[in-house]
């Protein structure tokens, strides 16, 4: 299995609409797109301007799954960049995920040599998601209640991950300091 990344062109756009709108997002809230609207979102550089870059996941020639890159314009006065991750249902759980976050992060630390750090976001009961940031050396940093509501109108947590980059250089992970609220003695 051969593994690429192709960031994503105006030409893109009905291909994009066809994979965001035919797929199943069971993790990334209530889905309210249309052909359109994906159409009007690449001519407007949502998916690759300024803020954001969007690279396609390729497998053996084969477009299977999303990275979206957004904040960018924080990064040079110090903001942190965020990303949305998608693998179509035909292609999860073969570890294109934990492939894709650790092309992800590499790209930015690389491509930003300032950034300090990038997060990711998901629902409590992405299982998947949350392991393969843990394996990633991502930490745990925020856990938000009911703060993600879903398509059926549950609301789940929301969970917060971040990697540093002295983390990352050295494979490393420093947890947050979970006791800081403590008396000292």
């Amino acid at each position: 299995m051969h593994t690429s990344y192709q960031r994503l062109v105006a030409s893109d756009a009905d291909f994009l609409a066809d994979f965001l709108i035919d797929e199943s997002w069971p993790f990334h809230g209530p889905a309210a797109l249309d052909r359109d609207t994906v159409r009007r979102r690449v001519s407007g550089g949502y998916y690759d301007g300024d803020e954001s870059r969007t690279f396609w996941i390729i497998v053996d020639g084969e477009r299977v799954g999303l990275i979206r890159l957004f904040d960018l314009a924080d990064v040079p006065e110090g903001g942190t960049p965020l990303f949305d991750l998608r693998v179509g249902a035909a292609h999860r759980s073969r570890g294109l995920g934990g492939q894709a976050l650790a092309w992800l992060t590499a790209y930015l630390f690389t491509e930003f040599p300032d950034l300090r750090r990038i997060e990711g976001t998901t629902r409590q009961d992405n299982r998947a998601m949350r392991r393969t940031f843990l394996s990633s050396g991502y930490a745990k940093e925020a856990h938000y209640r009911q703060a993600w509501p879903d398509e059926q109108e549950h609301v789940h947590d929301a969970v917060g991950y971040a990697i540093l980059r002295h983390d990352w250089l050295s494979g490393a992970t420093t947890p947050p300091d979970w006791n800081d609220e403590q008396p000292a003695t």
